[in-house]
């Protein structure tokens, strides 16, 4: 039996979306997750909530102890991870509150840790592929639901994680740019990496909120611009959510 968990981005750290619900604190090996676990039902189907940056939205990306979020999902028994997560739109044609489906990123953090291994046994180094690092049933599913529910949203798209919580300058976003990646954020890619190693199928549904700082004729992105658009566009996360979570 599938046990879905859900990792709440920017906006939603604590959507109301379940049924039967209620609290687990939670402790790791390495560590304290973010916010206690959730846990409910969804279309008959039980679910686990996370909220990745505590469900006051007090912890900075670099400070989220994304292995311990993991690592917590899992003890809780998730089979599959779907994370939420606010995103600044590198392109021109991903418009604020359009949803994207990622299917790459490219890490441009400098001081987190990437890894559960501290230390390989004597002669079995472990490296995990990242070829393609997230979950082609995953993201298909979420690709139907957003068919079915008629949402603005694009089928791919690569993610750039930067270390935060400062925004980009207009050097790196237009660098970014020119990289190929089509959106921007804070978090995803350590999470990614780590639910990978974990053996822990993941996919992301991202919402564009922003132009990040490229482009020229407005404002650059403020945290507050940020919050307004995800706010007015959050329950397309959330139906999004409860359309997919039984076909898992």
């Amino acid at each position: 039996m599938s046990i879905i968990g859900i990792i709440g981005g920017s906006g939603l750290d604590n959507p109301n979306i379940f049924l039967d619900s209620r609290d687990e604190k939670v402790s790791t090996a390495i560590g304290k997750p973010s916010s206690v676990l959730r846990r409910g039902i969804i279309g008959g189907n039980q679910v686990v909530l996370l909220a990745r940056h505590g469900q006051e939205h007090t912890i900075p990306p670099t400070q989220v102890n994304y292995r311990a979020n993991i690592m917590a999902l899992r003890k809780a028994g998730c089979t599959h991870i779907v994370a939420t997560t606010a995103v600044g739109s590198l392109r021109e044609e991903i418009h604020r509150g359009d949803l994207v489906i990622i299917d790459q990123f490219i890490d441009f953090t400098k001081q987190r840790k990437m890894t559960f291994h501290e230390s390989f046994e004597p002669h079995k180094p472990e490296h995990t592929p990242m070829a393609d690092p997230y979950d082609s049933r995953l993201r298909q599913i979420l690709i139907d639901g957003c068919r079915v529910l008629g949402y603005p949203f694009h089928e791919k798209g690569t993610v750039v994680t930067i270390e935060g919580p400062r925004f980009s300058t207009r050097a790196e976003s237009h660098m970014f740019r020119a990289w190929g990646a089509d959106i921007i954020n804070m978090s995803i890619a350590t999470e990614t990496v780590l639910a990978n190693e974990a053996g822990m199928p993941y996919a992301a549904i991202a919402m564009s909120t922003d132009y990040d700082s490229w482009r020229t004729g407005e404002e650059p992105v403020t945290w507050e611009a940020v919050e307004k658009v995800f706010a007015d566009n959050a329950a397309r996360v959330t139906s999004l959510l409860i359309n997919i979570i039984p076909k898992i």
